[in-house]
């Protein structure tokens, strides 16, 4: 009997060896069990009401940002279609709304923009202010309010507050240009300081043959630009106000304070027709692109820069706009 015990076990283990050494291979996985019962609830959350979201800021039941968009969709930023020609690299840092948000993220003036921007879109919120950011009220801030140094004068900074975002496009991006044996070249039929020099008009530069000063509208209007053309109540069509004006022109009907506007619009006038009969303007009011005595391109590039481009008829700086105008006109007289 002892010896059939010790040998059960050995028969048994060699038996398991032979029919795993003859086992076919896996087969395919079974289909799953039935799902088990439903784990025990978690705790209650947190309840969060419409009036905790930081987006009821500002997207609200209020007029706050729609009748912004309204009067802004009036303005020359939100009718207007130069930003078109944000697809230029030369212009695309003021034209297009976006690339003039990421120029001035990078800290570049228009003329260091290197590429123009397939996409342009208008002067619009995104433009001027940080929307989106935070999601709360503080998205309401402005891109900038740095103070500006024009990149066509050197050593020239325009600060004035909250107006400084205006100034980093509304600024000449050139000058008159250096006289060749007394006479200046006008180079193309858009000759002139470009469109909006209105921040350079207060700081009296950017016209020609005639040094100015700052006007009283840029060292006494609190924010300059947005003073006058917003006010308190940020009036966003961008539209200057009489009743602004009153603040300091108690008596004021009207923009032709002291009578400034007709008497700068009848120097225009006058200079306007001396310029045509010389030869150097069309009837149009463009240039003509012809090498110009030194005396009479200051004239010319003076017409263009009041009548054109700057287009206050004095109001951003009277005393300069008249002293440009008086030496104009004694020149070409």
């Amino acid at each position: 009997m002892s010896v059939h015990r010790s040998l059960a076990p050995a028969v048994v283990l060699g038996a398991a060896l032979l029919l795993a050494a003859c086992a076919g291979q896996v087969g395919p996985e079974g289909p799953a069990g039935p799902e088990g019962p439903q784990g025990p609830s978690g705790p209650a959350g947190e309840s969060i009401t419409t009036a905790d979201l930081s987006c009821g800021e500002c997207h609200n039941a209020t007029t706050l940002i729609s009748g912004k968009e309204a009067a802004w969709s009036t303005s020359q930023h939100g009718s207007g279609t130069s930003f078109a020609r944000g697809t230029s690299s030369s212009c695309a840092g003021c034209h297009s709304g976006g690339a003039f948000s990421e120029r001035i993220s990078a800290g570049l003036h228009p003329g260091e923009v290197e590429s123009g921007d397939p996409d342009p879109t208008r002067q619009d919120c995104r433009a001027c202010h940080k929307i989106h950011e935070t999601y709360t009220s503080a998205d309401f801030a402005l891109e900038t309010s740095d103070p500006v140094e024009f990149y066509a004068f050197e050593g020239v900074t325009f600060d004035g507050g909250s107006g400084n975002l205006c100034a980093n496009c509304h600024q000449p991006r050139g000058g008159r240009g250096e006289a060749v044996n007394g006479e200046v070249q006008v180079t193309s039929t858009h000759w002139g300081p470009h469109h909006g020099p209105q921040s350079s008009f207060l700081l009296g530069v950017s016209g020609s043959g005639v040094e100015g000063s700052p006007a009283a509208h840029y060292s006494a209007v609190e924010n300059t630009c947005v003073g006058c053309h917003m006010g308190e109540g940020a009036d966003h069509s961008f539209a200057p106000s009489v009743d602004r004006c009153q603040a300091c022109h108690a008596d004021a009907e009207s923009f032709d304070i002291n009578g400034t506007q007709t008497e700068v619009q009848g120097m225009l006038d006058e200079l306007e027709a001396l310029l045509i009969a010389e030869g150097l303007l069309d009837e149009e009011g463009h240039p003509a692109v012809i090498a110009v005595p030194e005396a009479q391109a200051d004239a010319l590039w003076n017409w263009i820069a009041i009548a054109h481009e700057d287009r206050s008829l004095g109001v951003h700086n009277p005393a300069y706009t008249r002293a440009l105008l008086e030496y104009s006109l004694e020149t070409m007289r």
